[in-house]
């Protein structure tokens, strides 16, 4: 089987890059595991030696950066670009081998899962489930599973400060084969715990409309942490 590379950008993520990394620590054979940090404060880089990953420095907290660093120095045939507050589920890596199996010219991602029982959050995931399977608009914790030589005739991730993943996908789409795959992705529900979902998910769509206009990344950028803020 061709070898996986598992990308993982990083900043102060040592509560939940220790539960994933445990994860993914069972499987040895044919899987690299890459960390890309950019100066964590916390216990990530020794969260992460202590797993044995690769580990490589990004001089910017920039998470597109951070992506394609780790692809450059990545090794597999393949590349899964997961979050650190991920956590994958039972049998996904006998699942993804199975679809990648010489389908080079397909792109993969998870069906999205929150970490959470709360029932508001399953209304949020059919939503984003539906979206994905017939817009293929998958976001970034959705994980993302593609061939190293479609991701560089792609360009792959660019440097830009907001919305790295759809602008990734959007390329993509124009070329390539996107698939979801039955099997879940877990994410946190930390970024939904803070404020209204309803609002947020609205706020979300919002920010993405008036990026497919074209407005500037900077402008998004500067309104996204204004109203986080």
């Amino acid at each position: 089987m061709p070898k996986i590379s598992i990308i993982i950008p990083t900043y102060n993520e040592s509560q939940h890059l220790s539960l994933l990394l445990s994860d993914l620590s069972i499987f040895n054979e044919g899987i690299e595991i890459i960390i890309v940090d950019c100066n964590s404060e916390d216990k990530t880089r020794d969260i992460a030696k202590f797993y044995r990953t690769n580990i490589f420095k990004s001089k910017e907290k920039n998470r597109g950066l951070q992506l394609n660093l780790g692809a450059k120095k990545a090794k597999g045939e393949w590349f899964i670009f997961i979050h650190a507050d991920s956590r994958l589920s039972k049998g996904w890596l006998k699942k993804v081998k199975s679809v990648i199996r010489n389908k080079e010219n397909f792109i993969y991602f998870f069906k999205f899962k929150i970490n959470n029982e709360k029932l508001i959050y399953r209304f949020l995931e059919i939503v984003v489930n539906l979206r994905s399977f017939f817009l293929k608009d998958p976001y970034g914790d959705q994980g993302l599973i593609i061939h190293r030589r479609t991701y560089f005739k792609n360009n792959g991730y660019r440097k830009i400060p907001l919305m790295e993943d759809l602008d990734f996908i959007k390329r993509l789409k124009n070329n390539e084969h996107l698939k979801m795959l039955t099997i879940p992705i877990y994410t946190s529900s930390r970024k939904w715990e803070k404020t209204n979902i309803i609002s947020q998910a609205f706020k979300n769509w919002n920010f993405r409309k008036r990026w497919l206009r074209g407005e500037s990344i900077k402008s998004l950028y500067n309104d996204y942490y204004k109203k986080l803020n």
